[in-house]
Order: structure tokens, then C-alpha cells, then sequence
């Protein structure tokens, strides 16, 4: 036995070899980004429950899989393999057969991602959040939906400019439903859509959405006058259990057989609501907003940062779809703020144009910034309910948004 060819080949299966070898330029810039992720999630407090497990996945991956070096260096790795991704759910795939089924062959992160491909975390998370959801606002202020559907604005406008940049149909859409300001809704029409593009794009929408405090205000100020921001709206009225009951149930029927691809996130996000309103299952609803839900996020923030492999991460796309994020957000922020000032017109100037802006699917963030911005303007202002309204319109309109776009390019 040659001494010195084995210490060197153990050196060369050596994930600090791979590391070095495999574009390291590349890789350290990602450890970099995922030290950073993980400085805004902890430090910073931004999304923590999520951005911490994409930090740390896009820390593993990056530390662990090296393409472009010899099969058998990555053969050993017990995290990743992407490309048995697709062979999960296309059986004509070349790794489907010669690899075998995943369950089988795939390594940790692997087995975790099978949750996003097959779309089973985002709609899990929605039951979460149904569960965590008081639909009672919206109820007793239906032109609340208006104020939503406004809100969407932005996936709509970035769609079009992504197109123009070069993007394809699907990858724009992936990119323009970041306007919706919702992760999960997000993630599951990338994953349907442009996979390849899924850790800039969660990455995006998570910080922009932890951004809300500082990108909103401005433009709330900007659009508005002082006059407007000063409106007292009046009390909504009490809405009675069984509107509560009703309500899930109806939408579900209704939104459903109008755009059958939304059947998984709007099915899951009214279920939970349903076990919350009913008062009989009461453990089914805490098992959502608790166990289930942390859970599920632990699962899909490590699956997420798993997608931020170097060489497919470090691109001009994904400055181009940074920039594209933020431009969305911004216009759904200017969306719901529009159709705000076009209802104190019509009312006469009993709406406060403010809750317009929380038609964004931010649950509760974008609402207390409504809130805290009106009583900014009047001290004695409490505009949080009525900005609930639009605020959960805007994760229904954003779930609607994302099945029209996935009916239009996924078939």
C-alpha cells in the first residue's frame, strides 16, 4: 500500500478538497450569504422561524455538494442529490430508473424536499395559518376583498417586466406572485413553476416580508394626505358564529370550482379556519397553529436553503429577481393604497385609505403598520381591525393570484 496515494486520495474526497476545487470563490460567498441570513434572523429578528432553517440549509448544501467534480465525490455525500429531485415525480427521467426511487437513494436534504416538490409544506403552512386566522373583520367588512384583490397589483406588474428582461412565462410568474408578500403561496407556485429559481425567489419574499416596517410607511405618507390618515373609521359590527362556520365552507366551494388550482392552498387555509371556528376541534386547531405548524416550517426552511447551491445562486437572475421582489412589493403596497383613497372617495370619507396597504398577505405585520401609521397622524385612531380585513383578503387574493398564474403556465 503506497502511503502517499492514499493520504492523497482520502484528501481528495474530502469535503475541504470539494470545497476548494468546486468554484470556492463561489462557495465561500455563500457561506458569506448564509452567515448573513443567519445574522438577520437571530440579530436582526427578521422571519427568524423561517430564515434561520434556510440560512443553516444554504449553509449545509453549500459546504456539502460540489457539481461539476467527479460523480463518485458527490456519490458520498449523505445530503443532497438534486438530481433525483425530479425524478420523484417524472418516472420518464433518466435517474428515475437508474438511480431508483428516491425514498431509496436520496440523502437527507433530499427525502426533506420531497415536502416542497410535491407542494405539501406551503399548504400545510396555510392550514397553520387558517387556524391562526380571524376571518371576522373580512366578514363584517366584505368590501375588505376589494382592497386584497387591489393589493395584488404588483405580482401582475413584475409578471410583465420580468417578461420583458427575459424571463420565461413561468419564471415571471414565479417572480410576480413575491408581490403577494406571502412565503408559502410563493413557494409552492415556484416549485410548480420554476424550481430552478425557488431559493432566490423564497429568500426575496421572506425579507421582504420581514422588511415590511421599512419599505411600507414611506409610500403610505407619500400617498396620502394627513387629512386621510386622520379618518376614524367606524366600529365594525359583531359577527355571529355561524357566519364564522358559513364562511370557510362557502369560500372554499366557491373559489375552488372557479380556479381548481388552488384547491391545495385555499382547501388547507380554510380547513384550519374551520377547526378554529367550530369550537368542537379544538385539538385538531392547536395541533395546526402549534405542533404542526413548527414542524412543517423547520422542514421547509432547511428544503428551501438547499436550492441556494453556488453555482446556481451567485447570477445576474437572481439580482435581477431581488430587484424585481422589492419592485412588486412596492406596487401591491401602492395597489391597495389606491384602491383605499378611491373608497374614502366613495364613502365620503368614512374609510381610512390606510388599511388599503395592509391588502398585502403579511398576517398581522402588514395591519399593524396601517394601524400604527394611522395613529401616528390621529393619537386616538385604532385602525388595526378594519386593516385586518384587507390584510387577510390579501392571503386569499394572493392564493387566487398564484392558482390563475399556475392554471395560465402550468398545464
Amino acid at each position: 500500500m503506497n502511503i502517499v496515494d492514499t493520504v492523497s486520495s482520502l484528501g481528495e474526497q474530502s469535503g475541504f478538497f470539494g470545497f476548494i476545487a468546486a468554484d470556492g470563490w463561489k462557495n465561500i460567498i455563500m457561506v458569506i450569504i448564509a452567515f448573513g441570513l443567519l445574522y438577520l434572523g437571530i440579530k436582526k429578528e427578521f422571519e427568524p422561524l423561517l430564515l434561520v432553517g434556510i440560512a443553516f440549509g444554504c449553509l449545509l448544501v453549500n459546504i456539502s455538494y460540489f457539481p461539476g467534480l467527479p460523480a463518485e465525490l458527490n456519490a458520498t455525500n449523505a445530503l443532497y442529490h438534486p438530481e433525483l429531485w425530479d425524478a420523484f415525480l417524472d418516472s420518464s427521467s433518466e435517474y428515475y430508473h437508474s438511480y431508483g426511487h428516491i425514498m431509496s437513494h436520496g440523502g437527507f436534504l433530499d427525502i426533506l424536499y420531497i415536502g416542497v416538490k410535491a407542494g405539501v409544506y406551503p399548504s400545510l403552512i396555510f392550514m397553520g395559518i387558517g387556524a391562526m386566522t380571524d376571518f371576522g373583520p373580512l366578514i363584517s367588512n366584505p368590501k375588505s376583498l376589494l382592497l386584497g384583490a387591489a393589493a395584488q397589483m404588483g405580482v401582475f406588474i413584475a409578471f410583465f417586466i420580468a417578461v420583458l428582461l427575459g424571463f420565461t412565462g413561468n419564471q415571471a410568474a414565479s417572480i410576480g406572485i413575491i408581490g403577494g408578500a406571502d412565503g408559502p403561496t410563493a413557494i409552492f407556485l415556484t416549485t410548480k413553476l420554476a424550481p430552478e429559481l425557488l431559493g432566490a425567489i423564497a429568500i426575496a419574499a421572506y425579507s421582504y416580508m420581514a422588511l415590511i416596517p421599512m419599505i411600507q410607511p414611506p409610500f403610505m405618507r407619500l400617498l396620502t394626505t394627513e387629512k386621510e390618515r386622520s379618518v376614524k373609521m367606524e366600529q365594525l359590527h359583531e359577527v355571529t358564529k355561524t357566519e364564522k362556520i358559513i364562511f370557510p365552507i362557502v369560500v372554499t366551494a366557491f373559489i375552488v370550482l372557479l380556479i381548481p388550482s388552488t384547491a391545495p392552498l385555499i382547501g388547507c387555509l380554510m380547513l384550519g379556519n374551520l377547526f378554529k371556528e367550530t369550537g368542537l376541534t379544538d385539538r385538531l386547531s392547536d395541533t395546526a397553529q402549534n405542533a404542526m405548524m413548527n414542524i412543517v416550517t423547520i422542514f421547509l426552511g432547511i428544503s428551501v436553503g438547499a436550492t441556494t447551491v453556488a453555482s446556481k445562486f451567485l447570477t445576474v437572475e437572481t439580482l435581477k429577481i431581488v430587484g424585481l421582489g422589492l419592485a412588486a412589493f412596492i406596487c401591491s403596497t401602492i395597489g391597495g393604497l389606491l384602491a383605499g383613497k378611491v373608497m374614502y372617495k366613495l364613502t365620503g370619507g368614512k374609510v381610512n385609505p390606510l388599511i388599503g396597504s395592509a391588502g398585502v398577505s403579511a398576517v398581522p405585520m402588514a395591519a399593524r403598520i396601517s394601524q400604527k401609521e394611522g395613529q401616528r397622524a390621529n393619537p386616538s385612531n385604532f385602525l388595526l381591525m378594519h386593516a385586518m380585513g384587507p390584510n387577510v383578503a390579501g392571503v386569499i387574493g394572493s392564493a387566487i393570484a398564484a392558482g390563475f398564474l399556475l392554471a395560465v403556465f402550468g398545464g
